[in-house]
């Protein structure tokens, strides 16, 4: 059994009801307040995450694993609270992969982390014996986003903790509730002071960047704020690792079944309501199946509903901010007005309450459209007709971003000889937007740096001290 058993516990445990209101993205109406923190509160977090962090490196990996087992535990045990207030401030479904989703995958990312072998390791030839250790940097800053902030705040915490640091989160100032509520059930368990929150605005996390006492910044959003980042992290050569947005392309080759591979290509663009900096953000595909991809999609488009969150029928939910439902709006506009063809959507309904942009798919767009060439983080995808694979190709790679790509094809060794041309962090065969815990994630050119996932971003948590002979 969980302390928080019900969603009302678990909210009157992060309430504060002097403080600012956070309102439901499908209704308008007030889901709970908390207490907005500040640049003193960051300075105290940190001075308490040092202290811990002395303590908690003394312990043994399989100890530090242990917790990670407990943690994991914990939010099992809260899962449908924690799921029921994600839905609420976050906007996302509670059903499909959405909100009890999320919640699954922050249970199932605590105990994946916690069976990788560590990347200590040995060399030995016949002159020399290199033992190498991977020890914790510190204090971790995490600044995360609003599209999936419980599970990418638990992608933070589960590599710091594993590797000996204590972790002080920023979540976003859009769904504060839902990493405070998620780090309330995780502290449950672990000794005090290795994991906190400091909510607040770019200042809060500005200072969180800058804070000399800070010796890895992990960072999820923007690239404009990226940049920030690393600005603000210079002075102190801090080690950062940035996952920043994306603009992915897939490419359907000419020997795809478009009924078959319908499901999997929409929800590949239109996860989370297409607020997904992996998802899908424009496909291209070939003359010959232009016509029948698009009959596909929008198929499996009308029979996923969008609504309130709550409502157990709804797969797709709101935009999570009147912000990015501007942005999305203004890029549907602009391609409507170029002449485009709208195929659905496209329409919203402007006095309804909440975000609600419906599902759009668009049409004989030019391929320098700003729908195209933009990242519309919502619930629009743009088509693109091609003749010439190495156009699609070009045009894939053509953009400053590289984060994740796809292609399909029935022909699974002709897809991978395409992907091996794509510029991406990722490209996924037949499915677009997958990751798993065991297998490094990360983006090139403007999409960030560093890897996330598996041994190979446990040693982002760490520094490698050689002891040779």
């Amino acid at each position: 059994m969980s302390e928080y058993n019900t969603y009302e516990e678990l909210l009157a445990a992060i309430t504060d009801d002097s403080g600012q209101e956070v309102k439901n993205p499908a209704t308008d109406e007030v889901v709970g307040s908390y207490r907005v923190g500040s640049v003193a509160d960051v300075n105290e977090a940190v001075a308490k995450a040092r202290q811990a962090q002395a303590e908690f490196a003394k312990l043994s990996d399989e100890e530090r694993c242990d917790l990670l087992l407990k943690a994991a535990d914990a939010v099992e045990a809260a899962a449908e609270p924690l799921a029921q207030l994600l839905s609420r401030e976050q906007g996302k479904p509670l059903n499909g992969p959405n909100a009890r989703f999320e919640v699954g995958a922050c249970s199932g990312w605590l105990r994946a982390t916690a069976s990788f072998e560590h990347p200590n390791y040995t060399a030995v030839d016949d002159d020399i014996t290199a033992k190498v250790h991977y020890r914790p940097l510190g204090v971790v800053g995490a600044v995360g986003p609003w599209n999936w902030p419980m599970m990418i705040t638990v992608w933070q915490i589960a590599p710091a903790l594993r590797m000996g640091n204590t972790i002080v989160v920023k979540p976003s100032e859009y769904t504060p509730l839902s990493v405070l509520a998620l780090v309330k059930v995780i502290n449950s368990v672990l000794p005090e002071g290795l994991v906190q929150v400091v909510t607040g605005d770019g200042e809060v996390g500005a200072a969180l960047t800058a804070h000399e006492d800070i010796d890895k910044i992990m960072f999820t959003g923007s690239t404009a704020t990226g940049k920030k980042i690393v600005e603000s992290s210079a002075d102190n050569l801090t080690r950062v690792t940035l996952e920043l947005g994306g603009n992915d392309a897939g490419i359907l080759l000419d020997d795809v079944d478009p009924q078959a591979i319908a499901g999997d290509l929409f929800w590949g663009a239109f996860i989370n309501t297409g607020q997904t900096c992996a998802a899908m953000k424009r496909l291209y595909v070939p003359e010959s199946l232009y016509d029948s991809v698009i009959q596909a999609l929008a198929e499996v488009a009308e029979n996923s509903p969008m609504g309130v969150g709550t409502e157990e029928q709804n797969v797709l939910g709101p935009l999570q901010n009147h912000a990015q439902f501007e942005i999305v709006d203004k890029l549907v506009k602009a391609a409507k007005d170029s002449g485009a063809r709208v195929v659905m959507g496209g329409d919203p309904d402007y006095d309804a309450p909440g975000n609600f942009y419906p599902t759009t798919l668009v049409a004989d767009i030019d391929p320098d459209n700003p729908l195209v060439v933009e990242e519309q983080f919502g619930p629009a995808l743009p088509i693109i007709k091609y003749t010439d694979l190495d156009w699609a190709i070009e045009q894939a790679n053509k953009l400053d971003v590289g984060l994740g790509s796809s292609v399909w094809s029935a022909d699974r060794e002709r897809a991978r000889e395409v992907a091996a041309r794509l510029e991406a962090g990722t490209t996924w065969i037949n499915s677009h937007g997958a990751v798993d815990p065991r297998v490094p994630f990360g983006g090139i050119k403007s999409s960030g740096y560093g890897v996330e996932f598996g041994t190979e971003g446990l040693k982002g948590l760490a520094y490698p001290h050689i002891i040779n002979g």
